[in-house]
C-alpha cells in the first residue's frame, strides 16, 4: 500500500511537471506568435487571443488606454460574435471594474466580479460573467492597456499560475507592441515624406491649385486612415471658413460648406494656430454646432496650414469612424510637419505665380505699346490715305467702297484700343474697366465654388459699356455666381460676357441641380428687376441634360 501511494504521488508530480511543461511551451508559442507580427492591429488581436487560450478563458478583451489616461480608446474582444457585440451596443469606455485596473495598474483576480465595489453590472444583452482576471500591459514603463479575461472553462477560478502566465505574456506583449509602434512610425514617416515630395513636385510642375489641394487632402486621409478629409479656407470679407475641398464620405455635400470660427473644430485650429483634437466629433460638446460633425464620425483632428505665426492659409480636418482609435501624439507630430510643408509648398507656388504674373503683365504692356505705336498708327495713316483718295474717285460705287473701308479701319482701331485698355487694366491705379472687374469677380468665386469657372469676354466692354450699366452687370454677375455656389452644387460653371453695338449680354451656365420650380426666387426676381430697370431682360433656361442657363442683358443706351 505504501508503494502504491508513492507511485500515485510520483504520477501526480509527473502530470504536474508535464502540465507545467505544456503551459511553458504554450507560453513560448504565444510569445513567438505575438512577436512575429509588425502590424499593430494584428499584434493586439494576437495578444488577446493568446491570453484567452493560455488560461482557457471563455471571454477575453484588450483595452487600449486613451490619451487622457482614464478611459479606453480601443477595445478588442474574443469570445463574442459580431451579432452579440452589436446587441450589447457601444464598447466600454473604461468605467466600473475595467477602470479599476486603469486606476490601479496591478493584476486583479476575482472569484465573482459582481461582488467587487467597482462593479456596475452589465448592459442589456451582455452575457453573464463570474470569474475575472485583469493584468496591465506596460510599454517602456508606461501602461499601454489592460488584458481582461473572464469565465475559465469548467467553472474553475483563475489561480496564481494563471496570473503569472498572463503577467509574463504581458511583458512579451509590451515588447511586441513597442516594436510594432516603432515599425508603424517609421513606415508612416516614410509615407509622409513621400507625400510631401509628391505635393512639391505637383506644384512646381504647374498643377492647378485645386488639384494640389485634393492631393494634400487625399494623401493625409490615406496615411492617417481617416474616413474624410476637408480643407477649409478663410471666406473673404467674413470671419468664417468655407470648405474648398472635401474627399471621403459625402464629399459633394460638404464642399462649399460655411464654417463659423466659434464652435467648430476647424475654427478652433485656425484661431489658435495649433492642432485641435476631439476624441469623438459627433458627441463633443465643445463643437456641438459643427456642421462637419455627423453621427458616423469619431476621433478627429484639425491642423492649421500655416508657414509662420499669424499666417494661416487654411485648415486641414481629418476624421475617423467611430470605431477607430483616437489620434495620438505620435501621429500628430508628422501631421503638423506635413501641414507646414504643404503650406510652404503652396506659398512657393503662389510666389511663382506672382512672378509669372509680373512677367505676363510686362509682356502685355509691351504688346499694348507695340499695338499703339505701330499697328494703330499705320492703320490710321492708311485710313487717312484712303480718305484722301476717296475724293479723287469719280465712280460712285468705288467711292462708296473706299468710304466703307475707311469706316472698317476706324472700327478696327476702336477694337485694338479696347484690347490695349484690357491689357493694361491690371496696371492702372484708378478704377479698372469692366473686363478686369469681371475677371477678378470670377476668380474670387472659385473659392466658394470649389473650382475655377470658365470665363470668356467679347466686344468693347471697357469703352462702349456705360459706367452705370457696368455696375449693374457686376452686381448681376456676383449674384449669379453666388447662387451657383450656394444652390447649384455644380462642378462646372461657364461665364460669358459680350458687348455688341446695342447691348451687353451676361450668360452663366452650370451643370448643377438647375432652378427648382418651388425654390426661393428672391435673388432671381432681383436680377430680373435690375435688368428691366435698364430696359433689358433676364431669362432662365433649364436644359434637358440638367443644369441651368441664365441670360441677363441690358441695352447700352439705357439710363439709370
Amino acid at each position: 500500500m505504501r508503494l502504491d501511494e508513492l507511485l500515485d504521488e510520483l504520477q501526480t508530480r509527473i502530470d504536474a511537471v508535464r502540465g507545467t511543461r505544456d503551459r511553458v511551451h504554450s507560453l513560448l508559442e504565444a510569445v513567438v506568435s505575438v512577436g512575429r507580427e509588425l502590424d499593430l492591429s494584428q499584434v493586439l488581436r494576437r495578444i488577446v487571443e493568446a491570453a484567452a487560450l493560455l488560461v482557457d478563458a471563455e471571454y477575453g478583451a484588450l483595452g487600449v488606454i486613451g490619451p487622457d489616461g482614464r478611459t479606453l480608446s480601443q477595445f478588442l474582444t474574443v469570445g463574442l460574435t459580431d451579432e452579440e457585440i452589436a446587441e450589447i451596443g457601444p464598447l466600454p469606455a473604461g468605467h466600473g471594474l475595467l477602470g479599476e485596473v486603469i486606476r490601479h495598474p496591478e493584476p486583479l483576480r476575482l472569484t465573482d466580479l459582481g461582488t467587487h465595489s467597482s462593479s456596475y453590472g452589465f448592459p442589456a444583452h451582455h452575457p453573464p460573467m463570474r470569474t475575472f482576471l485583469g493584468v496591465p500591459i506596460r510599454v517602456r514603463d508606461e501602461v499601454f492597456g489592460n488584458l481582461y479575461l473572464t469565465d475559465k472553462h469548467g467553472g474553475f477560478d483563475f489561480d496564481i499560475e494563471d496570473e503569472a502566465v498572463i503577467s509574463m505574456l504581458s511583458v512579451a506583449a509590451g515588447v511586441a507592441i513597442d516594436n510594432a509602434r516603432l515599425y508603424e512610425s517609421s513606415q508612416r514617416q516614410q509615407r509622409w515624406l513621400s507625400a510631401n515630395a509628391e505635393i512639391t513636385n505637383s506644384l512646381l510642375s504647374g498643377s492647378p491649385r485645386p488639384a494640389v489641394l485634393e492631393l494634400i487632402a487625399r494623401r493625409a486621409q490615406e496615411i492617417t486612415g481617416a474616413a474624410l478629409a476637408d480643407i477649409a479656407m478663410p471666406l473673404p470679407g467674413t470671419d468664417d471658413l468655407v470648405v474648398e475641398l472635401a474627399v471621403g464620405a459625402d464629399s459633394d455635400d460638404r464642399r462649399g460648406m460655411v464654417l463659423p470660427m466659434a464652435g467648430t473644430l476647424a475654427g478652433a485650429a485656425h484661431q489658435a494656430g495649433s492642432p485641435a483634437v476631439s476624441s469623438s466629433l459627433a458627441t463633443d460638446d465643445r463643437y456641438a454646432g459643427d456642421p462637419q460633425a455627423s453621427a458616423s464620425l469619431g476621433p478627429a483632428v484639425a491642423v492649421s496650414l500655416g508657414t509662420r505665426a499669424g499666417e494661416h492659409r487654411g485648415v486641414l480636418l481629418l476624421a475617423r469612424a467611430t470605431t477607430e482609435p483616437v489620434f495620438t501624439e505620435g501621429e500628430l507630430e508628422p501631421l503638423i510637419a506635413f501641414a507646414g510643408q504643404a503650406a510652404l509648398a503652396l506659398e512657393l507656388a503662389e510666389r511663382r505665380r506672382d512672378a509669372e504674373q509680373i512677367a505676363l503683365l510686362e509682356d502685355r504692356d509691351r504688346i499694348a505699346r507695340d499695338l499703339h505705336d505701330l499697328a494703330i498708327q499705320r492703320l490710321f495713316a492708311t485710313g487717312m490715305t484712303l480718305q484722301s483718295a476717296a475724293r479723287l474717285v469719280t465712280h460712285e460705287g468705288a467711292a462708296e467702297r473706299v468710304t466703307r473701308a475707311v469706316e472698317d479701319l476706324d472700327e478696327t482701331i476702336k477694337i485694338i484700343r479696347s484690347t490695349i485698355f484690357g491689357l493694361r487694366a491690371s496696371d492702372r491705379a484708378g478704377d479698372p474697366g469692366l473686363r478686369a472687374r469681371a475677371a477678378r469677380t470670377v476668380g474670387e468665386a472659385s473659392t466658394a465654388l470649389g473650382h475655377a469657372p470658365q470665363l470668356s469676354m467679347e466686344g468693347l466692354l471697357d469703352t462702349d459699356v456705360p459706367a452705370h450699366v457696368a455696375d449693374h452687370v457686376m452686381a448681376a454677375l456676383g449674384e449669379l455666381l453666388s447662387n451657383a455656389a450656394r444652390h447649384a452644387h455644380a462642378t462646372r460653371v461657364r461665364v460669358a460676357l459680350r458687348a455688341t453695338a446695342e447691348e451687353v449680354v451676361l450668360t452663366v451656365e452650370d451643370n448643377g441641380r438647375g432652378v427648382p420650380a418651388q425654390g426661393r426666387r428672391s435673388g432671381l426676381r432681383n436680377l430680373d428687376a435690375r435688368a428691366r430697370s435698364l430696359g433689358g431682360s433676364f431669362a432662365i433656361q433649364c436644359p434637358a441634360e440638367g443644369g441651368s442657363h441664365l441670360v441677363w442683358r441690358a441695352p447700352l443706351t439705357s439710363k439709370d
